[in-house]
């Protein structure tokens, strides 16, 4: 047992069920874990066998974040993991909206558990995430799907066990969504999916207004955490086993900003830094109007910062660019490029683009190749513009016709390939640092890892080795990733 569980149980046991529930947060949530524990064994009695759940994450690793803390509140509460939904007693689906097929995915796979549903009546459906932060989502779910046990967004996911409680004693749907929050609750359950690396978020929410993106205004705005919760935190894991940790907000480089004591993101990572026992650190997402000169020179000087920086340019027109509201220019994001690269030679750099926005013209998009070439990304994500219901994009006339887009994104994606299979081909028959992270998932005799640059690496080894940081030759590079040797010392 680790010691968080440890400290919970011991919290747990002090807490009197006879008393009103606590006011203050997380001790009210901690008192209602241990009601819906009481109530879950109660249910597992009546039917026979324990209670299992399956949490299903869609979109960001902010979401695959929350997840862990959904997971970490279940096996609290007494449920056992199940991997498969259609076995499950519960099942969670933790939403992404960020496109709107996305949705369509979720109706589908809710449509498949109706059906189980009637044949399990006590099976349990909650959903979570930013799909649910959208009024017409809530309403189509109350007229249509009335077999949703729980609903709630991602202002209030620390109340998941108050919920719970409030489903199992009401038997009735519990909906309960928040438009907005500055709260903050720290210290709930979480179950890692790694033990040796973790997500740690410093900051919730964006306030950047991107004319194509809905997450401003399903996430709410920008509050960071406060910095010393960040550091205890990192310290916890660190001290539980955890090597490299991923520091996660919609815009890492505005941390700070609200703050009672402003502190800048560079100043924080410079604080991370010095925790003992922790190897690497890695971040995202930078957007390029606010990474400043001081996380730059945090970033050349540090020893422990991964080479790897996501940067989304979306576009490489400037024009576009301002109809997408990012607030840089194309010039713009190429001196950045050349003031990092000149700190940090041997930064891996990927990025987000967007091809076929409202407006773009062939000379844009050949803007865009240009800042790909000039730029030569380790690799990108590439997405074809799809209208986003609630977001000034989606109503802006001259919207590209579907063909030209696939033909603008199938040139992109050619270039964006080839110019990345050789930017990572250059560390071939050269020794580097590699944080074994599976067993191979095609050949068992082969580990996977990752560089700092964030390329994956396979290599013959065995189970000993995951949570290690290892020196591997590379022999091989076979595009996005290489096929190494263990030996015995770092170039």
């Amino acid at each position: 047992m680790s010691d968080q569980n440890q400290k919970i149980n011991e919290f747990l046991e002090t807490m009197d069920l006879n008393e009103p529930a606590p006011a203050e947060e997380p001790a009210r949530q901690f008192y209602f874990i241990k009601k819906a524990r009481m109530l879950v064994a109660k249910q597992e009695a009546q039917l026979g066998h324990p209670l299992t759940f399956c949490v299903t994450t869609f979109g960001c690793q902010m979401n695959a974040r929350d997840s862990e803390k959904l997971v970490g509140i279940l096996e609290q509460i007494g449920y056992k993991e199940e991997a498969e939904e259609e076995k499950a007693d519960f099942v969670i689906f933790n939403t992404c909206t960020v496109r709107e097929n996305a949705n369509q995915r979720v109706y589908g796979r809710l449509g498949q558990l109706s059906r189980i549903k009637k044949r399990n009546p006590h099976m349990l459906i909650g959903l979570c995430g930013c799909m649910m932060q959208e009024p017409e989502v809530v309403e189509k779910l109350k007229k249509s799907y009335r077999f949703v046990d729980l609903i709630f967004g991602t202002h209030n996911i620390y109340k998941f066990a108050e919920l719970i409680a409030t489903r199992l004693e009401s038997n009735r749907m519990v909906i309960d969504i928040w438009k907005d929050t500055d709260k903050i609750v720290e210290d709930l359950p979480s179950e890692r999916k790694y033990p040796f690396k973790s997500g740690v978020n410093i900051m919730f929410g964006c306030n950047n207004f991107c004319s194509y993106c809905i997450v401003p205004y399903v996430r709410g705005r920008e509050r960071s955490r406060n910095p010393k919760d960040i550091i205890r935190e990192i310290e916890m894991l660190v001290a539980d086993g955890v090597v490299e940790v991923m520091l996660l907000g919609q815009n890492v480089n505005s941390y700070g900003k609200n703050l009672d004591e402003p502190m800048t993101f560079a100043q924080l990572l410079t604080e991370i830094e010095k925790i003992e026992g922790l190897e690497r650190i890695r971040f995202m997402t930078s957007h390029p109007k606010d990474l400043s000169d001081e996380l730059i020179e945090v970033m050349g000087r540090s020893k422990k910062i991964c080479k790897h920086l996501h940067l989304p340019v979306q576009s490489g027109s400037t024009r576009i660019l301002e109809k997408m509201n990012r607030r840089y220019t194309k010039e713009q994001y190429l001196d950045l490029v050349e003031r990092i690269r000149r700190a940090v030679p041997d930064i891996s750099l990927t990025t987000d683009i967007i091809v076929g926005f409202p407006g773009e013209t062939e000379e844009d998009f050949l803007e865009t190749m240009d800042v790909v070439k000039k730029v030569r990304y380790d690799s990108a994500f590439t997405f074809q513009y799809s209208k986003r219901t609630g977001t000034p994009a989606a109503v802006m006339e001259d919207q590209v016709p579907a063909d030209v887009v696939t033909d603008r994104f199938n040139r992109l994606l050619k270039e964006v390939q080839q110019i990345s299979a050789e930017t990572c081909s250059v560390y071939k028959d050269t020794i580097q640092e590699v944080l074994v992270e599976q067993q191979n998932d095609h050949d068992p005799h082969l580990m996977t890892g990752r560089m700092s640059n964030n390329l994956l690496v396979h290599f013959p080894g065995d189970l000993s080795l995951i949570g290690k940081i290892v020196p591997v030759a590379l022999k091989e590079c076979r595009g996005f990733y290489y096929i190494g040797e263990i030996t015995e010392s770092v170039q």
